[in-house]
């Protein structure tokens, strides 16, 4: 009986973790397939990513709602000074961030999208050494080339390459860069109470609307104002069938960031980290399977070297991390860019049972 107790709460342990990374995946990988789907008869991505942030914000408002009753506490409200002045940064890069991504699915394929974005890694360390929340080593200027040189073979005469979806991605993922590292320090700030997801995702919201906004007015308003499907419908039904479609979209958006929190609160955020290399894997054996997007050779070969990089950037983590024998707040952020990225607790004696601290992405998203 001795020996079974501890194999059964191993086992348990194991189908729980795999469980939680599949319904990640589910999330994670539906929801840029959706956005690929959608963009296909829907022209307007910032639209639809303004949408998908307003039912974000409704649901995080819902459960804030929910928790507060249940525990008779009341949740953190910050100050009009601290919201502009220190999490209007955050959103704008943020909201960018998710809208360049979303609009990149206009002239793109979902492998290339992939592909590019996993890039964001390079831009986030750049950024952690410009703001030191890294210190510059020769391990880390070999992550940078090994993702730098990936970058460049797996978009190397891409037969469906195109110039403009591949810059809004590659700048949405350089935006990415400057969102993580905004979001670390953000966190890192306890004074501020939003080391909850939920509390985090009700002040970011608002502002990512409102920074999304004039993007949307200059490049979208004029056309949305005239198409037949939002404001000049002829077909409530057509009117129904597209608003149902963009309300499943932020559906799916805050249930990416839930999968994620739940994953990384009962495992760790190198769980989430490693997962979200085989999800980026999936997501290409799926799009050429699926949407019979081509890939080349030397598009595989470079995005494996890119993977090398960010595997390595983990490693690199994990390495440090047991290295470190006093609690210290994490000075670097997790690798995956499409992933809504986790910052670790300042307290880390024990690991398994903590709530882990994290900033959930929309969409990517």
């Amino acid at each position: 009986m001795g020996r079974c107790a501890p194999d059964v709460a191993f086992v348990w342990r194991a189908v729980l973790t795999l469980g939680l990374v599949l319904l990640y995946y589910c999330f994670s990988i539906g929801i840029t397939f959706y956005n690929k789907w959608l963009t296909k008869s829907f022209h307007f991505p910032l639209f639809m990513t303004m949408l998908h942030l307003a039912v974000i914000f409704l649901f995080s408002a819902l459960s804030r709602a929910l928790v507060q009753c249940s525990s008779h506490r009341a949740r953190v409200v910050l100050s009009w000074p601290d919201y502009l002045r220190r999490v209007a940064p955050t959103a704008l890069a943020t909201a960018l961030d998710v809208g360049l991504s979303n609009w990149s699915f206009l002239y793109i394929t979902v492998s290339l999208y992939t592909m590019t974005k996993s890039s964001a890694v390079l831009f986030i360390l750049i950024f952690s050494l410009i703001f030191k929340l890294e210190e510059l080593r020769a391990a880390l200027v070999l992550v940078v080339l090994l993702i730098a040189g990936g970058l460049f073979m797996f978009t190397y005469k891409s037969t469906q390459f195109n110039i403009e979806g591949f810059a809004l991605v590659l700048g949405a993922s350089f935006i990415g860069g400057i969102r993580w590292t905004l979001t670390q320090m953000l966190l890192q700030k306890a004074e501020l109470g939003l080391q909850n997801p939920i509390d985090t995702m009700f002040h970011l919201q608002p502002l990512m609307f409102l920074g999304l906004f004039p993007l949307f007015a200059v490049f979208e308003g004029l056309h949305l104002s005239t198409s037949e499907k939002i404001f000049r419908f002829q077909d409530t039904g057509l009117l129904l069938r597209v608003l149902g479609s963009l309300f499943l979209g932020g559906i799916l958006a805050f249930g990416l960031g839930f999968s994620e929190f739940l994953l990384v609160s009962r495992t760790s955020s190198l769980t989430l980290s490693i997962a979200g290399i085989f999800k980026e894997v999936c997501t290409l054996l799926l799009a050429a399977h699926l949407l019979g997007d081509q890939i080349s050779l030397l598009n595989w070969l470079g995005f494996a070297l890119c993977l090398s990089g960010i595997s390595l950037h983990i490693a690199l983590k994990a390495l440090h991390a047991r290295g470190d024998s006093a609690p210290k707040p994490l000075k670097g952020l997790g690798s995956n860019p499409d992933l809504e990225l986790l910052l670790r607790s300042s307290q880390p004696e024990d690991e398994d049972n903590e709530e882990e601290e994290y900033f959930v992405a929309q969409g990517q998203q």
